[in-house]
């Protein structure tokens, strides 16, 4: 049973203490300063310090680095719980332990490099191909700008993504830079997940070795022959839903206990349960959709994240963690705005219980990963091809 009296399907919580059990803290610590991060666009330095400490940095490193080679679904877990606490914090500790997991494709000395301190140092993505790179005597040269690069003021190194050239044709590429490479602008003046701090990354011809450089292609197809682990070989296009999905999955909990907070003492004054009343028949629906909204969205995350921990995805199991995540995203936000719009105009007062989590909500699921009609396409053209070759 949930904390507002709902019988859900949870996520197992089967990780190391590391990464769920400590996240319980984590969660009230982020709940405790949600509303300064909101206010101050980043996350409290505590809150920051926490998620390193939780184990979120470390969860897909190496082993090799002292990493701890974890697991979808245990992180599905962990980002979820924080999320009920604070949307922006569960947002950058999915990420903390998501892109580690792209840096472990990179060749070995420069993994050595980033974990040179021990694995939880902070690794913050910009994973668009939006920077121009030119080749140099054992490396590159690199140049651009990268906006909306979540936790980027507190990072220690970076993952960006540019441009190449190779034999004629463009590839993009990844290079990982330490923090003393790389600039920042504060650019990040958002509606909702101001707390995420996704501020603007520059950089202005900075060399970087081959020896932190990989292509694009071989993370988004799971190509890391080097990995000790599946975890580092699952393509990136099956799980990428899940580091954006997980956050909402927490905020959308959080949203659901409240309402039923709000609504219960409402609906005992109406007469208690009598389903005969328009106000409780109202009520009454509001809750079980939303409820079963919200448990919809965890069975396709979940089943996403077993999917990927199962080790061996071919193209459309691929395909069909995307449509899943994106398909979970749209289940949460209707929850959310089903929720909001039946709590009143109340709800919309800014510092109600309501309004931030509604906010986050409905930003969080905007981003280009978890868009339906890019994933659909996706899917349909797996499936097909798979019925062609039946």
């Amino acid at each position: 049973m949930s904390d507002d009296g709902q019988t859900r399907a949870v996520v197992p919580p089967t990780a190391p203490p590391a990464l769920v059990e400590r996240t319980r803290d984590l969660a009230s610590l982020a709940g405790k300063h949600a509303a300064d991060a909101d206010r101050e666009r980043r996350l409290h330095p505590d809150v920051v310090r926490a998620v390193a400490e939780a184990g979120f940095g470390r969860h897909f490193v190496p082993a090799r680095w002292g990493g701890a080679e974890g697991t979808f679904t245990d992180l599905l877990a962990a980002v979820a719980r924080v999320g009920e606490g604070c949307t922006s914090a569960a947002w950058v500790a999915a990420l903390a332990a998501t892109v580690p997991r792209m840096a472990a494709h990179l060749p070995r000395q420069g993994q050595a490099e980033i974990w040179s301190d021990g694995p939880d140092t902070l690794l913050v993505g910009a994973l668009m191909p939006l920077g121009r790179a030119e080749r140099s005597a054992g490396g590159w040269r690199l140049t651009g700008t990268w906006s909306y690069v979540s936790g980027v003021d507190f990072s220690d190194w970076a993952l960006v993504c540019a441009r190449t050239a190779q034999d004629g044709a463009e590839v993009p590429r990844y290079f990982a830079l330490p923090r003393e490479a790389y600039a920042t602008r504060d650019t990040w003046f958002t509606v909702g997940m101001r707390g995420t701090g996704s501020n603007t990354l520059c950089v202005d011809d900075v060399y970087v070795p081959d020896h932190r450089v990989c292509t694009r292609a071989a993370v988004l197809d799971g190509e890391c022959p080097d990995a000790p682990t599946t975890c580092a070989r699952v393509p990136l296009k099956a799980v990428n839903g899940l580091s954006f999905a997980a956050p909402v999955l927490g905020a959308a909990r959080a949203l659901l206990a409240e309402w039923t907070r709000w609504a219960a003492p409402r609906i005992e004054a109406t007469g208690g349960g009598d389903p005969r009343l328009a106000d409780n028949a109202l009520r009454h629906g509001v809750l079980a959709r939303a409820a079963g909204e919200v448990d919809g969205a965890e069975l396709l995350l979940d089943r996403t994240a077993r999917a990927a921990d199962g080790g061996v995805l071919d193209q459309l199991l691929t395909a069909r963690g995307g449509r899943d995540c994106a398909l979970a995203a749209e289940l949460l936000l209707a929850a959310a705005d089903r929720l909001f719009r039946a709590a009143g105009t109340a709800a919309q007062v800014e510092g109600s219980p309501f309004e931030r989590g509604w906010r986050d909500v409905s930003a969080a699921v905007s981003h280009l990963v978890l868009r339906f009609e890019p994933a659909a396409t996706a899917y349909a053209q797996a499936v097909l091809a798979a019925r062609a070759e039946a």
